[in-house]
């Protein structure tokens, strides 16, 4: 006699479409039968939605019963209240994610009347008005919604009536949340959930977390003691077999620069695009090389026009809504994409995902990869596709590190100050608040678990008066007390505008792009398009537009027919490597080092390796590898920590300040993902000078003072592995004292203009804050208006009101994000245990020409850098293919005078000079380079020279 599934509706659901549930989805089903919360975390198109959709069914729709004869009253049954909340990271997969949970819902609504009773909607920043209006009336049964539209209904003066009823919140895709100032939103906003209902579940999925306990606790918050409250941690492990493979380049370079679009690999990849039946994602990192590679395919393949499509979170809502309906119907043969299809979305026909350069993160290549064969028991593949030599190596590591189940670590920001100013507010016109009732709420999420005294009332008196240096300004009197002791915020103007600020998402200010006379194409960011003048020429959806003017945040377009168009800047640092996938790209170079050649990326990349090891040695993990080399630009180190390119800089302005102390001294800085270079005009034995450089203290470990410690610098950390690597730092013996830590960050923050940079890290947080509001009901502020708002804020409270934590926030996030400071303590910690090797270079070596590149760039224009770069490939390649012959080489040659700052004005008479070859295909490859088009300080347009850089200021002693 056959055993009678405990889960008999999930159960049947699935074997009606010929599925067996998987072991972890019975585990979560049982989990939710018995009211438990968790985390699931399996691979990407494994069936987490099914195991936690299918579960919570089970859970609330009671023993089945007769199906009842249809309704033939006028009026039908009440719909039941919310009872399910679902959190999705992005507004696009709320279709899609409504349709998953609709499918089940229908289909097993009809044996349960309870579920019968049960509607499902979204509401998001994309919900129209009349659905938005039937929903302040109730709320469906099931809501798929963001944090920031939770948000918004926590700010209603009804919320707790709206939300009270809720049984169930899961977080979809949790990891793209946990790790920033979303994922600290949701964390308050659940608590204030669970406050109106103490028997709430909670539930989070995800395919790409390291730490898995960590994830959990932090989102099912803590107890009224400040216990991690208890959960189930499901694992799925399913048979699912993952394809990670490489595109290898016909002729590997050498001498690799970053930088490259890797058009270079274009046949190559249509070759694969011709041979794949299905559909194809073509990943690239930032919208600019979406735009280019999608001009570029279609150049090359002109038949496959309306076979291939682009999709970025620029384009408009339509376009993007086209896309991935072709996706879906298998129309399409290949999208050129960004992050925005990263998530969540199901797109059956995708066969097969490329990667154009590496992906720089472990996670973020498992979750690309798994938009293809996204269905249990399809494989998933994805080939790694390298714009230049390096990232062969990487690509090898990334496979190694998949082979080894190795991901990258995600930790929640640590008491924002700005967040929470913004819940406060949000609060208070939630029905108001009892400041001793909220202080022990927000207490209880793992963000704020440590919450002082001091702090919190810091927070309240902001939002009641603006802090002593506002309190006279009725506009930042926000929230007070009533008679009854609730803080509430009675000024309906203020509230207006609050509500239409919620949310931590702070990007430039936006305008939208418009055809003259025709649809909209989508919205860019004003920073680039307020440098351009009518007539200028750029790409953008795919085309080639012309500028016409500019009206009301609108720029008015025309399809222009320039060839030589410029590409559009979006603001945004540019990914670093992760300390994941850093850590196995040594372990590569080891492999190398011994001789290792088994995969077939260091075969290809064998040549590079083997002239780097010849001319001076590879790094191993065990060995901390050095060049020197004299020109007659000055004296270079090079110097190869693989910490990543935010600490590097960090550690190459450290290393500069201290090398200043001793004898003034101008530095020069390069930094990549692989290593820094630093240039001294006059002469340095970096050989000598080494150790004292990279000790790990201070010469003296005396406290400075100063707004940040050493423990608060690295509070708000948030990006990978940064406890572990903190922790690292914090265990040494040499910075074991707070007052060392303190001191050797304040070394940090006088090598660098801290205070510049602190001044852009708080106009994000004035604007999240509430200080600055991006947008007013019927009005939207230009980035201009909102950068003076914010830098007279800034220079008020340094001069008046030096303690804002505000101010101190500020300080946190510029040490924590942009310096990468847990990162770079742990590198010098690391850096201690290894052995130094210095190297003392005849030519610039494989690993310090892509630095010196680096370096030319920023003073060069395009034309002048191409020459240059030609003249030292040709240079290189000659003595590479000499073996590296023992006589003196006139390394000073290799590196040629700069052009004059002022070059004479040309005549008509003039005629260009000729380009060779090599010249002209460096600077196709520059014209191309994303290194110049990704930052909002870059000029609008790429035929125009750069600004030549002024030499570095001297460092200022300690």
């Amino acid at each position: 006699m056959a055993t009678r599934s405990p889960h008999p509706l999930a159960t049947a659901w699935l074997a009606a479409r010929g599925w067996k549930p998987f072991a972890f989805q019975r585990a979560v089903w049982k989990a939710l039968a018995q009211g438990h919360s968790g985390l699931l975390h399996a691979t990407t198109g494994a069936g987490k939605t099914y195991a936690v959709w299918l579960g919570a069914l089970q859970a609330f729709a009671g023993p089945p019963q007769t199906p009842m004869p249809a309704h033939t009253g006028k009026r039908k049954p009440a719909s039941a209240p919310l009872t399910v909340l679902w959190i999705t990271p992005m507004r696009a997969l709320a279709a899609d994610t409504l349709k998953a949970l609709q499918t089940p819902l229908q289909a097993l609504a009809q044996g349960h009347p309870a579920l019968a009773r049960w509607t499902v909607g979204a509401r998001t920043g994309d919900t129209g008005s009349a659905e938005r209006s039937a929903q302040s009336r109730q709320l469906p049964t099931v809501l798929v919604t963001t944090p920031e539209s939770l948000s918004l209904l926590l700010a209603r003066a009804d919320a707790r009536e709206l939300l009270g009823s809720a049984r169930l919140v899961v977080a979809d895709e949790w990891h793209e949340l946990l790790g920033n100032k979303r994922g600290v939103q949701l964390q308050l906003a659940l608590a204030r959930l669970r406050g109106w209902s103490p028997q709430l579940s909670v539930w989070g999925m995800s395919a790409t977390l390291g730490n898995l306990d960590e994830a959990m606790q932090t989102l099912l918050g803590l107890d009224d003691h400040g216990q991690p409250r208890p959960g189930v941690l499901v694992q799925g492990q399913v048979d699912k077999r993952l394809v990670v493979d490489t595109l290898l380049p016909d002729r590997p370079e050498r001498f690799s620069w970053a930088g490259h679009l890797g058009l270079a690999m274009l046949p190559a990849v249509v070759r694969e695009l011709e041979a794949t039946a299905g559909s194809t994602l073509v990943f690239v990192n930032v919208r600019s090389q979406a735009e280019l590679w999608y001009k570029a395919l279609l150049e090359a393949r002109p038949d496959w026009a309306g076979l291939l499509a682009i999709h970025h979170g620029s384009l408009d809502r339509g376009v993007r809504e086209w896309v991935e309906a072709g996706l879906k119907a298998g129309t399409l043969k290949a999208v050129v994409c960004t992050s925005s299809l990263d998530l969540g979305v199901d797109f059956l026909p995708v066969e097969r995902v490329l990667q154009i350069g590496s992906a720089k993160g472990i996670a973020r290549l498992l979750q690309r990869a798994g938009r293809s064969g996204h269905a249990p028991g399809r494989p998933s593949r994805i080939t790694l596709v390298p714009t230049h030599s390096l990232e062969l190596v990487e690509a090898a590591a990334a496979r190694a590190a998949v082979r080894a189940q190795q991901v990258e670590m995600r930790a929640s920001p640590r008491q924002p100050a700005d967040v929470l100013v913004q819940h406060l507010a949000t609060v208070a016109l939630g029905g108001g608040f009892v400041p001793d009732e909220l202080y022990a709420e927000v207490r209880r999420t793992v963000a704020y678990a440590g919450l002082a005294p001091a702090v919190w009332q810091w927070c309240l008196d902001f939002v009641h008066r603006g802090g002593p240096s506002l309190a006279a300004y009725p506009d930042y009197q926000r929230v007070r007390p009533d008679a009854e002791g609730i803080w509430r915020m009675p000024d309906a103007r203020l509230a207006r505008r609050h509500r239409a600020n919620i949310g931590t998402i702070v990007s430039d200010a936006s305008m939208s792009v418009q055809i003259l006379h025709g649809a909209r194409l989508g919205s860019m960011e004003e920073s680039f398009l307020s440098r351009l003048s009518p007539g200028d020429a750029f790409v953008f959806a795919g085309q080639v537009l012309e500028l016409v003017r500019i009206e009301d945040m609108t720029a008015y377009v025309r399809r222009a027919a320039r060839t030589r168009p410029t590409v559009p800047r979006w603001a945004g640092a540019r990914m670093p490597l992760s300390t994941v996938l850093a850590d196995f790209v040594v372990q590569q170079l080891a492999l190398a080092a011994a001789g290792d050649y088994h995969s077939p990326e260091l075969r290809c990349v064998r040549p590079l390796l083997e002239v780097q090891q010849r001319w001076s040695a590879l790094p191993t993990p065990a060995t901390l590898l050095a060049e020197t080399l004299r020109t007659r630009e000055g004296w270079h180190l090079f110097l190869y920590p693989f910490a990543g390119r935010h600490a590097h800089m960090g550690l190459a302005s450290l290393l500069a300040w201290r090398a200043a102390q001793g004898e003034t001294g101008t530095f020069s800085i390069a930094v990549n993902d692989y290593g820094l270079e630093l240039l001294s005009a006059t002469e340095r034995d970096w050989a000598a000078m080494l150790p004292e450089l990279l000790r790990a203290e201070p010469a003296q470990a005396v406290a400075v003072p100063g707004r940040v410690s050493a423990s608060q610098a690295v509070a708000t950390r948030n990006t990978a592995n940064a406890d572990r690597h903190w922790d690292q730092a914090a265990d040494d013996a040499h910075l074991a004292s707070d007052d060392a830590r303190h001191a050797l960050l304040h070394e940090v923050l006088a090598s660098l203009n801290a205070t510049e940079m602190a001044r852009r890290r708080f106009r994000e947080i004035a604007r999240v804050s509430g200080l600055i509001f991006q947008s007013h009901p019927g009005e939207r502020r230009s980035a201009r208006q909102l950068q003076a708002s914010s830098q007279l804020f800034f220079e008020v409270f340094r001069k008046y009101d030096d303690s804002n934590l505000l101010l101190r926030q500020a300080d946190e996030e510029v040490l924590s994000q942009e310096l990468d400071v847990a990162q770079l303590l742990a590198a010098l910690r690391r850096m201690q245990a290894q052995q130094l090797v210095v190297s003392a270079l005849r030519r610039p070596s494989p690993f310090a020409f892509p630095l010196m590149v680096e370096r030319f760039r920023e003073k060069l224009t395009n034309e002048h850098l191409a020459d240059r770069i030609a003249r030292m490939l040709a240079q290189l390649h000659e003595a590479a293919d000499a073996g590296g012959a023992a006589s003196e080489p006139r390394t000073q040659d290799l590196v040629p005078p700069d052009p004059p700052l002022r070059p004479r004005k040309k005549t008509k008479a003039d005629q260009p000079p000729a380009v060779d070859e090599d010249t002209a295909a460096v600077r196709r490859t520059l014209d191309f380079s994303l290194q110049a088009t990704d930052g909002p300080e870059a000029d609008a347009a790429s035929r125009r020279p750069r600004r030549v850089r002024k030499p570095s200021r001297p460092l200022p002693l300690l």
